[in-house]
């Protein structure tokens, strides 16, 4: 057994309209000269401590208890499970 540290992030799925991410491109980044970034997406991350036999585990145990707690809702969002570096 090990304790894994496994981050969750949800954001809006492409296509559906961010606009907070929109504002923060349009009066933050482009406005102070930073042109060559052509997209922000803003989402929430959720660092979990699991413990687990392997990192595969760890992630697996994240995806399920996310879905099976409703902590995002699919039709709208994406979820992203990796582990912490």
């Amino acid at each position: 057994m090990g304790l894994y540290r496994v981050v969750a992030v949800v954001s809006l799925k492409k296509g559906l309209k961010d606009p907070e991410a929109e504002t923060i491109q349009k009066d933050l980044v482009l406005r102070h000269g930073y042109s060559a970034v052509k997209e922000v997406r803003v989402g929430k991350q959720l660092t979990f401590l699991v413990e687990a036999e392997s990192p595969e585990e760890a992630i697996s145990y994240v995806k399920e208890m996310c879905d099976k707690l409703m902590i995002y809702n699919p039709v709208i969002h994406e979820l992203y499970v990796t582990l912490h570096a």
